[in-house]
């Protein structure tokens, strides 16, 4: 599949208000580990290669396990890899990607905030609606995976 055009160049104040807001969240306490988990299993579940593969490699410079990786789309079947907190963001990440349906459910909420406060739910769900906006650009325009390293946007969230 081509890339239809760089968004991220056509586009470059969109790109860094969106840069900003991932500043933001990457800065606003949650773990980076949990975190990285939350953004791939967005990005898994919207289908968006190129930031499957940026998470995943994210993922790892965190410190994340291969195995943990692996069976991330699985987790509900190997919660003994994931902690109750990481299942609550997991399970809270599913709902918010996934609202065709209906609402989110007022059980993912009461799991999400009985391991969250406030602000941190906030926090986790805006790293799943930006991570939302993330794939949906690249989904549309079809940026090719493959070729991210990890940090390469640091700078230019900063400048």
């Amino acid at each position: 599949m081509d890339t239809r055009f760089d968004w991220f160049k056509v586009s470059p104040a969109a790109a860094h208000a969106l840069l900003k807001l991932q500043s933001y969240i990457n800065d606003a306490g949650l773990d980076h580990k949990m975190l990285e988990l939350v953004k791939l299993r967005t990005s898994q579940l919207n289908g968006c290669a190129f930031c499957i593969d940026m998470h995943t490699k994210d993922a790892r410079v965190s410190g994340e396990t291969e195995q943990r990786l692996y069976l991330l789309s699985a987790w509900r079947e190997m919660t003994h890899l994931y902690s109750e907190k990481e299942q609550a963001a997991l399970e809270w990440t599913e709902a918010v990607t996934d609202v065709q349906h209906g609402h989110v459910p007022e059980t993912a909420f009461t799991r999400a905030r009985a391991q969250f406060s406030e602000v941190e739910l906030v926090t986790l769900t805006l790293a799943i609606s930006s991570t939302n906006s993330w794939n949906r650009l690249n989904v549309a325009f079809r940026k090719a995976a493959g070729d991210y390293q990890p940090g390469m946007f640091k700078a230019a969230a900063n400048g």
